[in-house]
């Protein structure tokens, strides 16, 4: 009798697991056909950098004081040179992307990550240091701009919300495996994760030239290439309005965004007992939480329009930083957190879609490099938070932030407003 009944459990095992391969074969042969290989290389490519470089990036100012004994300002310094660099290079880039070519700049982004990583692991000179940070932002304003763009130029415009999505979800991935990989290989030498990430680029930038000769990237480059310069490049966005006021609403938005890594860390410490774990626990729920519910809201968003999106993800940062202001346990911090990052998913994918949308056919890479200009509100946004922190305390600092985290939504509206107005003004003049 119990023979028999093992044989049934065993064929029922059997049953479910052929299900579930079904299941999972139904939905990942769709989701494969339905976007080109590159975007799946790209997207694996980003689990793998972000993994890597959040393995390091996390702990740098730790192992800065640690290995070079700087002071704090500093060190700081340091850290905030790799943004301002980056604030003009994703524009060049991204520029030099449309004339050259996609493949070039982001090999070239790829090898100089290689050097950044390792020389991290290997430099002792603080000046050395503040040149390869600063050569980490470039190398980052080059790569993602310019992958952003070549996912876009092999995928129908219908489904780049999708792929903006999934990229996002991918970044995530990466920045929730790559800490506990950096604090597990930290605790055997301080050096070692740099050096092991630097490898791990390596690896990628060869693999991923053999894949995109393998899948035609020069055929694409072929299609997508103009023979614009920078300086046409520049003339173009400076007289572009509504790119003006886009920008305006990310740099404003990115003033509150980025106190999440560095003054809410101080703000906590302040605040609760243990609130160094906390942090670490926040950056971690963080992470899930785009993962988790990155595919439901992106179905929400694809339905309305990217604005809808943007204005709704707006609201959840000024939610998430007035659950900042008055949160005393980890319970209110965890509840903030979440709904910050509800913002996150919403506002991100979003506000790409509207610079894709906006990019003349031969110039994406441009506009997406020319995002990089949000960048100024990274570089502000610790100064004026640390500011605001040290005089007036915790509450002040992010009731102000939700407050201009909304009016952030007034210049992507008006953007948008105008916009619609030179849509209807060319439609006119083509009929």
């Amino acid at each position: 009798m119990s023979i028999l009944t093992g044989g049934r459990k065993h064929e029922e095992e059997l049953t479910v697991l052929a299900t579930l391969r079904n299941y999972g074969t139904s939905r990942l042969l769709p989701f494969l056909k339905n976007y080109h290989p590159i975007v799946h290389v790209l997207l694996v490519g980003t689990i793998m950098a972000r993994a890597a470089s959040s393995m390091s990036m996390p702990f740098l100012a730790i192992y800065l004081s640690r290995e070079s004994h700087l002071s704090p300002l500093l060190i700081g310094a340091i850290v905030g040179l790799g943004s301002l660099a980056g604030t003009v290079g994703g524009f060049v880039g991204g520029a030099l992307s449309d004339r050259l070519g996609r493949k070039r700049i982001m090999m070239i982004a790829l090898f100089g990550w290689v050097v950044v990583f390792i020389g991290f692991g290997l430099a002792q000179a603080p000046l050395v240091f503040m040149l390869l940070n600063m050569l980490n932002g470039l190398c980052r304003s080059l790569y993602e701009p310019v992958s952003q763009a070549l996912m876009a130029d092999v995928t129908e415009k219908d489904k780049r919300l999708k792929v903006f999505s999934l990229r996002y979800i991918a970044i995530n991935v990466g920045v929730a495996v790559g800490p506990l990989l950096g604090a597990y290989f930290g605790a055997f030498e301080a050096w070692l994760p740099f050096i092991i990430t630097g490898f791990i680029y390596l690896l990628y930038t060869i693999l991923l030239y053999m894949l995109l000769q393998k899948f035609g990237i020069q055929s694409i480059e072929g299609d997508q290439r103009s023979g614009i310069t920078v300086g046409s490049a520049w003339k173009v966005i400076v007289n572009d309005r509504v790119f003006r006021l886009y920008t305006s609403g990310a740099i404003i938005g990115s003033i509150g965004y980025s106190q999440m890594t560095v003054t809410l860390s101080q703000y906590i410490e302040q605040s609760v007992a243990q609130g160094a774990t906390l942090f670490a626990l926040l950056m971690s729920l963080n992470a899930v939480t785009v993962v988790l519910f990155q595919a439901p809201l992106s179905r929400w968003s694809e339905r309305r329009e990217p604005i809808a999106s943007i204005i709704a993800g707006n609201v959840m940062f000024a939610l998430g930083d007035v659950g900042y202001a008055f949160s005393h346990n980890w319970t209110m911090f965890m509840i903030s957190m979440f709904l910050f990052t509800l913002g996150e998913i919403l506002n991100y994918p979003a506000a790409n879609v509207l610079i894709d949308r906006l990019a003349p056919d031969g110039m994406r890479g441009t506009y997406f490099g020319a995002q990089s200009f949000s960048n100024l509100g990274h570089f502000m946004g610790p100064l004026i938070g640390g500011y605001i922190l040290s005089k007036w305390g915790g509450s002040p600092l992010f009731s102000t932030l939700a407050v201009v985290t909304l009016f952030s939504s007034f210049f992507y509206f008006k953007g948008e407003q105008l916009h619609k107005i030179v849509q209807k003004t060319r439609t006119k003049t083509v009929n």
